[in-house]
């Protein structure tokens, strides 16, 4: 026997042949059949957003025009310069942005530092001011409006971002909850070691459980900026002046004026597409913290 023919591999047989064949064309099958649903529930979820962006680009003559036009030919750019002399966009976008990153921030803290104390500090009556602190999550909103107006308008925060800006120091029973399970997967030999060398609660929590719980935080994050981005009910009832606007009450009155002709619908798609933007480049950034976040949060009760 030959030095080639001792190290040449032995054939497969007929049976094996098909076998492995039919093995990977059921692995093959089983990815396409749950790839594909997953497409198109992307494709329905993101065919608004192109229809949003393609209508603010589109002609007032071809908005609706049949068959739909995806891709506008020419691009009609006028819509933002229009958007912009009709309402002040620039003014609306920065107290947009002044609230949510303020609000974040506030409530992200507060939060934070709550849910520390309720995961990691014992003190007499800790789960029973927990199960109140859940309760008030079954209250909607509209029912602490009038007290939350009567104390605004007392303290003269009337037509003032305060008046949005500071409730959020103040924690949030949802955040609060999302935060303490997350920092009960925290190992607890971490605290313990740290309290061996010397550390207090507050060393602890900035030191170890703020940068290990940050896709807590980032979601927490994510979840509130959004929150108040899009938030009309508060500025509605809060906010007189033109200047002290946010972009969803400015969106909201932008109809309007843009007037009742067939391109007033380019100018609120253009409207529109500014307030979904941020959102956008925020979740692109901050996808990889948010979606651990959410996949860790609950796996300690």
């Amino acid at each position: 026997m030959t030095e080639a023919m001792r190290i040449s591999p032995l054939p497969r047989t007929r049976a094996q042949l098909p076998l492995a064949a039919r093995l990977r064309l059921r692995k093959r099958m089983a990815s396409l059949a749950i790839h594909l649903p997953l497409m198109l529930c992307a494709v329905t979820m993101l065919f608004p957003l192109v229809w949003l962006l393609s209508t603010s680009l589109k002609h007032p003559g071809k908005q609706f025009a049949f068959p739909p036009q995806l891709w506008p030919n020419p691009f009609y750019l006028k819509n933002y310069s229009e958007l912009f002399r009709l309402a002040p966009m620039g003014m609306y976008l920065y107290n947009s942005t002044k609230i949510a990153v303020l609000s974040t921030i506030g409530t992200g803290l507060s939060s934070a530092i709550a849910a520390f104390a309720f995961a990691r500090m014992r003190f007499r009556g800790r789960d029973a001011l927990f199960a109140v602190l859940l309760a008030t999550m079954m209250i909607p909103g509209q029912v602490t409006i009038i007290p939350t107006f009567v104390i605004v308008r007392s303290l003269g925060w009337i037509d003032n971002h305060a008046s949005l800006i500071v409730p959020s120091f103040f924690a949030s029973a949802f955040n609060v909850f999302l935060l303490r399970q997350f920092y009960r997967t925290i190992p607890q030999d971490l605290m313990d070691s740290a309290m061996i060398d010397g550390a207090g609660f507050l060393r602890i929590f900035w030191q170890i459980f703020v940068p290990l719980g940050m896709p807590a935080l980032t979601t927490v994050a994510v979840f509130n900026f959004l929150g108040a981005w899009n938030d009309l009910f508060g500025p509605l009832i809060f906010l007189n002046s033109q200047t002290k606007m946010t972009l969803a009450l400015g969106l909201s009155m932008l109809r309007g004026r843009a007037g009742s002709g067939g391109g007033h619908w380019g100018v609120i798609m253009a409207g529109a597409t500014l307030g979904v933007v941020p959102m956008l480049v925020l979740y692109f950034f901050g996808q990889k913290y948010f979606v651990q976040g959410l996949a860790r949060t609950g796996l300690k009760g």
